[in-house]
């Protein structure tokens, strides 16, 4: 193949869907010694394991590494153990908890199994940043500091932000991007990929190369995915995710939850369909494709089937009855184990928390063709009320 054509198709790939790349001459040229020397490039991704979960945002990243590592490319996952000490401070307005090592170690243990239902084993080189960290003399690291002034830290947009709110700012997290960025410095990467959250931590990276006498990496940045409440990018933290590794049921269900305007990015930044031809679906036929793509990808065509065909029976006139029994809360916050029992759904409170406990009490909306399994005991009913699903039989309607 011409070696300008090879280019022009590797570059396409790199540049899908990206928001920030920095910059496409240099990446050029990467890819031009990459496919004449037959090199490959090395890609370098980072995840701070602060939660065990690895959810569909994280996939618009790996999704697109995966695609590159089909063209020979190898990923470089830095597994921030020694910078999850810390917190990635990107976006927060508030000091992240600290955690332990035993939680950190016990996140980071999933990790591994998570990352290869997308990407390829054989192409990934899975790396601990605390292997360099752990021993580094103090000489080592003061003279990483010194490649970057306090005023250049305080351009990012959220310390400056947090310190004109008077909101705390340690200097722990001041200095977080210099060590994430000198994760680059000891790979030697050639480009690293990150949401759109974390370019000044990859320009960081890119500096730092630069400063310790390496070519400097290309930076690819790609867009957040906003998680089930619609406006906030999806977040364990925030509770509006959906990891890989959910039960297949409760999965299909929350993606059944996202609204119609969400789901159009989630088939564009989640799926290779065609965009063109999805949107000439109904939004409900279309929302329905898409969980059983998702769920098909991380479990099986036969689990993603039965799961669509067990969603719609929900909403088919047969299985759910037109006279539904009706409970008047008395506010719009209800304690589900004290409402199923007052309107003689359960027998105990025992009964109710067991369902509760194990998935079995299902929010049902009719109106946007969704559904999501109650996870608090505690929740608040719309002022037009809401349906549940109590077990695999009985129906309540709850009032406020």
């Amino acid at each position: 193949m011409n070696l300008n054509i090879a280019i022009k198709e590797q570059l396409s790939v790199f540049k899908e869907n990206a928001i920030d790349l920095i910059n496409e001459d240099e990446l050029v040229k990467k890819l031009e010694i990459s496919i004449s020397e037959n090199k490959p490039l090395k890609l370098k991704i980072g995840f701070d394991p602060t939660a065990c979960d690895i959810h569909l945002g994280h996939t618009v990243l790996l999704n697109k590494l995966y695609k590159l590592q089909k063209l020979g490319h190898i990923v470089y996952f830095i597994v921030g153990d020694f910078t999850a000490k810390i917190g990635d401070p990107s976006g927060r307005s508030t000091q992240r908890p600290v955690l332990t090592d035993q939680e950190i170690k016990k996140n980071a243990s999933t990790y591994t199994q998570q990352i290869f239902k997308i990407l390829d084993e054989s192409k990934t080189k899975i790396i601990y940043n605390s292997i360099w960290y752990k021993d580094m003399k103090l000489e080592d690291f003061l003279s990483i500091l010194t490649n970057y002034t306090v005023a250049r830290i305080l351009e990012r947009d959220d310390f400056s932000k947090r310190l004109k709110e008077n909101k705390p700012l340690t200097i722990l997290e001041m200095i977080y991007p210099l060590i994430q960025g000198y994760d680059s410095v000891k790979l030697g990467a050639d480009v690293e990929f990150g949401g759109s959250d974390q370019k000044f931590n990859l320009i960081v990276g890119r500096n730092l190369q630069q400063a310790f006498g390496q070519t400097q990496q290309v930076i690819i940045t790609l867009p957040l995915l906003v998680g089930l409440d619609g406006k906030n990018k999806m977040s364990k933290s925030l509770g509006n995710y959906i990891g890989i590794t959910e039960d297949p049921k409760e999965m299909f269900g929350k993606i059944m939850s996202i609204s119609d305007e969400v789901m159009w990015e989630y088939f564009r930044l989640l799926t290779d369909c065609d965009l063109d031809k999805i949107k000439k679906l109904h939004p409900k036929e279309a929302k329905l494709y898409l969980a059983q793509i998702l769920v098909s990808r991380y479990y099986s065509d036969e689990i993603a089937n039965k799961e669509k065909e067990e969603f719609e029976s929900i909403f088919s006139k047969n299985k759910l009855p037109t006279q539904l029994p009706t409970y008047k809360a008395k506010t719009d916050k209800i304690d589900i184990l004290e409402t199923l029992l007052a309107a003689k759904i359960v027998l105990s409170k025992n009964e109710a928390r067991r369902l509760l406990m194990q998935g079995g009490i299902w929010v049902i909306d009719e109106k946007n063709y969704s559904s999501y399994s109650v996870k608090e005991q505690v929740i608040k009913v719309p002022k037009d009320g809401i349906v549940l699903k109590i077990g695999k039989k009985k129906f309540l309607k709850i009032t406020s």
